[in-house]
C-alpha cells in the first residue's frame, strides 16, 4: 500500500511538472509551475533559510534562490549566478533563468552529481568557470549543503592555495551536510587527493587531470560505507 501511494505521488508530481512546463506565459500553467517549485523542489523550505556564506572575497555559496532573493544578491553587487544543478526543463530552473534575465545576471550552468563522484569533466568545467568569471559570482546547488559544500572547497583547493583540512571546512553541519549519507562521496574525492598529494605532492587540479577516477572513487566509498553503516 505505502509503495503504490508513492507511485500515485510520483505520478502526480511528474504531471504537475509536465504540465506547468506547457507554458509559463499561461496564468494556471505558471500557478502550476509555482506550485511545482514551492512543494516538490522544496523552496517553501528555503524561504527563510539561503545557507548563503562567503567561501572568499567577492565568492558566495548559496541553496537554490528565487526571484526574491536574487534581487537583494543583484543589490549587494553579484553580477554572475553559477547552477551547480544544471539546465533542465523543470519549474525551478525555468524561473531562475526568468529572474536572472529579467535582473541582468549571467547564469552560468554547471551540472554536478550530488550522490555520486561527479564526472571529471564537471569538475574541469567548474574550475574553468571560476577561472573565467568576473567576481563578484555566487555558486548553488538545490540546499546548498553538498555540491555548493564540494565546489567552494574545490575553489579554495585551486585559488587560494588552501589546505585539504581548509577546504573540508566547507563540508559539516553549519551548511547541512552529512558525510555519512550517500552524499559523502563528496567527502571522500578530498580523502582521496589529500593521500595522494601527501604521497606525492600535486596541485588538486592536476590531480583530477590526470589522476581523478570517478568509478573508483565511488566504488571505494561505496565499500567503505558498507563496511561501517550507521
Amino acid at each position: 500500500m505505502i509503495s503504490r501511494a508513492r507511485a500515485h505521488l510520483t505520478k502526480a508530481k511528474h504531471q504537475l511538472r509536465q504540465s506547468a512546463m506547457e507554458d509559463l506565459t499561461v496564468p494556471a500553467n505558471r500557478r502550476r509551475a509555482l506550485l511545482h517549485f514551492q512543494l516538490h523542489d522544496h523552496a517553501s523550505l528555503r524561504l527563510l533559510w539561503s545557507n548563503f556564506a562567503t567561501v572568499a572575497p567577492g565568492v558566495f555559496r548559496a541553496n537554490h534562490p528565487d526571484r526574491r532573493r536574487l534581487e537583494k544578491y543583484a543589490a549587494r553587487g553579484i553580477k554572475t549566478i553559477i547552477n551547480l544543478r544544471g539546465a533542465s526543463h523543470t519549474p525551478h530552473y525555468a524561473f531562475e533563468a526568468e529572474a536572472c534575465r529579467d535582473l541582468g545576471l549571467t547564469l552560468i550552468d554547471n551540472e554536478m552529481t550530488a550522490r555520486s563522484a561527479p564526472s571529471r569533466e564537471s569538475i574541469l568545467s567548474l574550475i574553468r568557470i571560476f577561472r573565467d568569471t568576473p567576481k563578484p559570482y555566487l555558486m548553488h546547488c538545490k540546499s546548498g549543503a553538498d555540491r555548493s559544500s564540494l565546489a567552494a572547497a574545490i575553489y579554495l583547493l585551486v585559488f587560494c592555495g588552501a589546505s585539504v583540512a581548509e577546504a573540508r571546512k566547507q563540508f559539516g553541519l553549519r551548511f547541512i551536510h552529512f558525510k555519512w549519507t550517500r552524499t559523502g562521496v563528496l567527502d571522500h574525492i578530498l580523502d582521496r587527493y589529500e593521500a595522494a598529494n601527501a604521497a606525492n605532492p600535486i596541485p588538486f587540479e592536476d590531480w583530477v587531470e590526470t589522476a581523478y577516477d570517478p568509478d573508483e572513487i565511488q566504488a571505494s566509498f561505496d565499500r567503505r560505507r558498507k563496511a561501517f553503516p550507521r
